[in-house]
């Protein structure tokens, strides 16, 4: 994170602030403006802690059309804005603007429609992602995509990141799960993207919208797919004298067809602060532990856990548990999501890392980042989605110390370096905000940058929706050839109306 020109800008925002906040509150309720400066503290940082910004003001309106009015002021006086969910974002795509706005979505909390019949959920982009799945549960369903912060994590934000989490291995990411949205652009129009049928007619701008970082528009509302909950689910707990032997059985249940529910791996100090949070029952006496869930019918799973074990066998696993009850089951999972907080009781700070590589670098990249655990002298801890290779490293430090911070970024860095070198990609599920956008050159030229950009400018030509995220340098609409969408259409008869 090189470029830090968002960050200690004008304090008190542009000249135009008094107009805005007199017209905000004309338009708005009262407490639905924040101007205070105690308050506006609350929205200066996101999960990646170590950078700080107020905003100018912050907004919290309620209905559809007060983010249409608000983003049509601010395109019309020329103001920043940042849209902001849970700010849970773990890459700083939250991060605000000292002369912009934050548009927040957490009025936007309820649950509109669960369709059975047609297998969904319409949702505000501010209910959290695990208040799908209560919502749905009595009936024996659940939506799949489960972050680890999902019991605070929204709707909006996860596709705007094209979140995963545990279980995303075999029943998909968020554009997987995801049939429809309604999203207001800069200029204040209201596009619906998709809907409750599963094959929409024309280009793919539902997939364009997920994972763009609020970049595009804001997401008020979603169409969600839930599926129903399987007969039976096993959790089984894999213990290997090392990550690579680990890592080298992960890739062999793949490879011979078995596709669990999800497959996480954890390093021995990821076990040991998991268990000592969480109890989750995890041998600590392992270096490496492999966790993997088995679901579907009764008979199935049982043939199933037999044929892991005697791969996990194969790679010298030292311990095997297969959970006995659902209440065992839950704990493992338990665990492995409070890996996060619990790497928070023995380190000041954490710098959570978010690189995808081919399943069968494994074990050359964990050893790796071992050695730059030691080229640097910082603690690392790995937690990941194993199944799919999206590595999550945890870089310990003290962000009170610049030169640890300093390190923590430039090793960061180096592992995602060497997630492009190896294969992969810079991002998983945790979006490239601010924390990656100067590393884009290394997994993209200026060709497809470029490309990249003119997406931005279609909609939103005046690039004041979350602005300095994701590129490391952003073109003007006008040197790239600009587009723009009007009444939720591309201006060329040759490209399908929607």
């Amino acid at each position: 994170m090189n470029d830090k020109t968002l960050f200690g800008l004008k304090e008190m925002g542009p000249a135009c602030r008094p107009a805005l906040l007199r017209q905000l509150r004309e338009m708005l309720p009262d407490e639905c403006v924040i101007a205070d400066e105690a308050a506006l503290r609350a929205y200066e940082t996101d999960a990646l802690t170590a950078y700080r910004q107020p905003p100018m003001l912050a907004v919290l309106p309620e209905t559809t059309a007060q983010v249409a009015a608000v983003l049509k002021l601010c395109r019309e006086l020329d103001v920043k804005v940042v849209p902001r969910g849970a700010g849970t974002s773990l890459s700083g795509g939250a991060l605000p603007l000292a002369d912009g706005i934050v548009l927040g979505l957490g009025k936007f909390n309820k649950i509109l429609e669960v369709d059975f019949d047609n297998r969904c959920v319409v949702a505000q982009s501010g209910v959290t992602n695990l208040a799908l799945t209560e919502a749905v549960q009595p009936r024996g369903y659940y939506y799949a995509p489960d972050p680890s912060s999902q019991i605070v994590c929204t709707i909006g934000g996860n596709v705007s990141e094209n979140s995963g989490g545990v279980h995303c291995l075999k029943y998909g990411l968020t554009t997987n799960n995801l049939l429809g949205l309604e999203m207001v652009t800069m200029d204040g129009e209201i596009l619906r993207l998709g809907g409750k049928y599963l094959d929409p007619a024309g280009y793919d701008l539902l997939g364009i919208v997920t994972g763009s970082e609020g970049l595009l528009g804001v997401i008020t509302e979603v169409t969600v797919r839930i599926i129903r909950a399987p007969q039976t689910a096993k959790a089984m707990l894999l213990g290997f004298p090392d990550n690579e032997r680990a890592g080298q059985c992960v890739a062999n249940i793949i490879s011979a067809g078995i596709i669990p529910a999800g497959i996480e791996m954890m390093d021995e100090f990821a076990i040991k602060a998991a268990e000592d949070f969480a109890h989750a029952g995890y041998p600590t006496d392992c270096p490496a532990l492999v966790l993997t869930e088995l679901d579907g019918p009764e008979g199935e799973v049982s043939e199933l856990i037999e044929q892991v074990r005697t791969i996990a066998a194969g790679c010298q696993a030292s311990f095997i548990k297969v959970s006995a009850s659902e209440q065992e089951r839950e704990r493992i999972w338990a665990g492995r999501k409070a890996a996060f907080p619990a790497l928070g009781d023995i380190s000041p700070d954490y710098y959570c890392m978010d690189g995808t590589i081919p399943r069968r670098e494994l074990a050359h990249v964990l050893t790796r980042i071992r050695e730059l655990s030691n080229h640097y002298g910082l603690r690392v801890a790995n937690v990941f989605h194993a199944g799919d290779g999206n590595l999550h490293p945890l870089i310990l430090f003290d962000a009170n110390d610049k030169e640890q911070l300093e390190k923590a970024e430039e090793f960061g860095a180096d592992i995602l370096r060497l997630c492009v070198a190896v294969g992969g990609v810079l991002s998983g599920e945790h979006g490239i905000g601010i924390e990656k956008k100067d590393l884009m050159p290394v997994m993209f030229n200026e060709a497809d940058l470029q490309q990249q950009q003119r997406i931005k400018c279609v909609f939103d030509p005046a690039g004041l929706l979350n602005p300095g995220k994701v590129f490391p340098v952003l073109h003007r609409c006008a040197e790239l050839g600009k587009l723009h969408v009007h009444k939720g259409n591309i201006p060329f008869p040759e490209i399908p109306r929607f």
